[in-house]
């Protein structure tokens, strides 16, 4: 079976959602892809790396493995599958204990008994291949991978929109977009790509609720993980759609606009 053109579809839902950034496009690969340089030559952190690729054009790809993992971060690595849960997380990202980390927390949980509680729920984490590569869907080699998910960020509106498409062909009005409780690269990254077990499937992730990724992202950015089965149908949606139908809607000029 042909491989859907991601390249397509991440140009379509860019011009249709009238995004500024790049769609990202998540896959696999046993075999080192030529000329992607490693995550950390870019920056420690898969929500930072993601968001420069997103919004710049310095770099189109990046790469992470076993094999690559000095100057990543933990979390992100856990989170991607190449290594087990560190068990001073549960700590850190709730209420903290006097030897990990001096103490440091983040308070984003009540107890670390919660914390595992949500790594369990979640499931075992695997990588999609030796390589996972996140790439530019402009920047997408022919033939194309095998695409797992794609990656937008956009403002509240635009994120907004797209959440409404996806609702377009479905009858169950709660669970086809969620905000997921984690870390920026589980919302970006692992649950839309499936690399956790037990992710919802046919099931968009809006957020981060991240606040520590607050400080890396405009305060009116989102985002918007979208598996790559439901990505392709959002296109073949556009035409039916709001989307395309209303624009007027779907993109009204604000007041403020209208006052300039």
């Amino acid at each position: 079976m042909t491989e859907p053109d991601f390249r397509e579809i991440g140009a379509r839902l860019a011009a249709a959602f009238r995004l500024k950034t790049r769609p990202l496009a998540v896959y696999g690969s046993d075999v080192l892809p030529e000329g992607i340089p490693p995550m950390a030559g870019v920056n420690r952190c898969f929500a930072v790396t993601l968001y420069r690729m997103a919004t710049g054009n310095a770099v189109s790809a990046i790469y992470v493995s076993a094999d690559t993992s000095e100057g990543c971060c933990q979390g992100g690595l856990y989170h991607v599958g190449f290594i087990p849960v560190p068990d001073e997380i549960k700590y850190f990202v709730s209420t903290g204990r006097k030897d990990v980390r001096g103490g440091a927390a983040e308070y984003l949980k009540a107890s670390p008994e919660l914390v595992e509680r949500c790594t369990l729920a979640a499931g075992p984490i695997h990588p999609p291949g030796k390589y996972l590569v996140v790439q530019a869907c402009e920047a997408l080699p022919d033939p194309g991978p095998s695409v797992r998910s794609i990656c937008c960020f956009g403002t509240g509106e635009q994120i907004r929109n797209m959440a409404a498409l996806i609702h377009f062909d479905r009858d169950d009005p709660f669970s086809p977009v969620l905000v997921p409780w984690g870390s920026s690269c589980s919302t970006f990254i692992t649950f839309p790509a499936r690399l956790a077990q037990n992710t919802p499937h046919d099931t968009a992730f809006m957020g981060p609720q991240d606040p520590t990724q607050n400080h890396s992202l405009p305060p009116d950015m989102m985002a918007l993980g979208i598996p790559a089965e439901m990505a392709a149908r959002m296109v073949k949606n556009l035409d039916a759609s709001f989307i395309t139908r209303r624009p007027q809607v779907a993109f009204p000029r604000h007041a403020a606009q209208q006052d300039r």
